[in-house]
């Protein structure tokens, strides 16, 4: 077992009143496993981190981690029009994913602001999961299906993923699943019983390293599920870490909530790939996105370079200024010790946005001068988790 010492399991109470946020299948493994800080996402408890977030993310780079992101919560569309249901939901074009694939996908407003990314899977010719990024899609697609007039039942299934990601992920999914994921291409899946635990295996995951992502479909057997995959790792020095920011910049990787939120669309922040304007049937948003790419957008989310001693993870949304006038902000910055110089993005105005644009910032350690890059900063054909 590999677990802190020196650091006593995290005093829930500090955070938690009453039973309102949700604990995950796995909440039990992770403070046994020593975890030291949680946050709160789609209400419930999300492990921040086992160690130090650096030492973390170079185990991620050279091993395997373990991550508990039940808090991915599912949206399940069934009934004979969740197709034409679940494609009225989406930017997405569904004709074009068959069943046991999955795309990245978007769900826009009708005014065309992001309300959720969420991985979408097809398991079924009418039967769809929406793996969820920290907002409250169940209510809006209940909504939408109050005045939709189609046949469609929608709810949260009893499911909850785990994320096995690094380079030797492949490895210990061998183990567990056979040689089945050798085969496995990014975005696709397939559904399995490890030991008679159900389960959904994907090629998915928010790292850019080589990931894959476990979905129980029992929440009742979260522990054994956790112990298994503990033991098929530990050869291959398996380690429970919490999500690496620092390698999802690294990869370009968005999060919704910093990066962009309802008041942004796809086209500001660098999204346009999953808008299929074009698609068999209308879609929440189609409209006004047609007119915000035929006009052009006014401000653009980049990448930036900081000149700076070493960043913590922003806390807060970093102002971006222009003759002593705010003009921007900095959604997400931090340290890469791999590049070994501070990035992360900033929503600016077009007029500064393109790439060798120098910008003026406030951070936590004072003024500091940016330039405007390009992303990803690595592995920008995405070569890596495909591999």
């Amino acid at each position: 077992m590999i677990r802190s010492t020196a650091v006593p399991p995290f005093e829930m109470r500090l955070i938690q009143r009453g039973a309102r946020l949700r604990r995950s299948p796995y909440f039990e493994a992770t403070q046994r496993y020593g975890c030291r800080a949680y946050t709160v996402y789609n209400h419930m408890f999300l492990p921040s981190y086992y160690d130090d977030p650096v030492k973390e993310y170079w185990h991620l780079l050279e091993h395997v981690t373990l991550w508990d992101v039940s808090v991915e919560r599912q949206v399940e569309i069934t009934g004979p029009d969740a197709f034409r249901f679940t494609n009225q939901l989406t930017t997405r074009d569904l004709s074009r994913c068959r069943v046991g694939g999955g795309r990245y996908a978007l769900i826009t407003a009708e005014d065309g602001g992001i309300i959720n990314d969420p991985v979408l899977l097809r398991l079924g010719e009418n039967h769809f999961w929406l793996a969820l990024a920290d907002s409250d899609v169940l209510l809006w697609a209940k909504a939408v299906a109050m005045r939709a007039e189609m046949r469609v039942e929608i709810r949260e299934p009893d499911v909850s993923p785990l994320q096995v990601q690094g380079p030797k992920s492949k490895a210990v999914m061998q183990v567990l699943f056979g040689d089945r994921v050798l085969d496995l291409a990014y975005y696709n899946f397939f559904e399995a019983a490890l030991d008679g635990i159900p389960v959904v295996v994907t090629r998915t995951g928010w790292t850019g390293e080589v990931g894959y992502e476990i979905y129980l479909r029992d929440g009742s057997r979260g522990v054994e599920l956790w112990n298994r995959i503990m033991e098929a790792g530990a050869p291959h020095n398996i380690r429970p870490t919490g999500p690496s920011d620092i390698r999802r910049v690294e990869a370009g990787l968005l999060n919704y909530g910093a990066d962009m939120t309802l008041d942004h669309n796809p086209y500001e922040v660098g999204l346009d790939r999953l808008v299929e304007l074009n698609k068999d049937g209308e879609f929440i948003g189609r409209d006004a996105l047609r007119q915000i790419k035929a006009k052009g957008v006014a401000r653009k989310l980049v990448g930036i370079e900081i000149q700076s001693d070493p960043l913590d993870l922003n806390e807060t949304a970093w102002p971006v200024t222009s003759e002593g006038a705010r003009i921007g902000t900095v959604t997400s910055a931090l340290y890469s010790p791999r590049l070994r110089r501070n990035i992360g993005y900033a929503m600016v105005p077009v007029a500064y946005a393109g790439v060798g644009t120098t910008l003026q910032l406030e951070t936590p350690l004072g003024p500091a001068k940016a330039t405007v890059v390009t992303m990803p900063f690595v592995d920008p054909k995405k070569e890596i988790p495909k591999s």
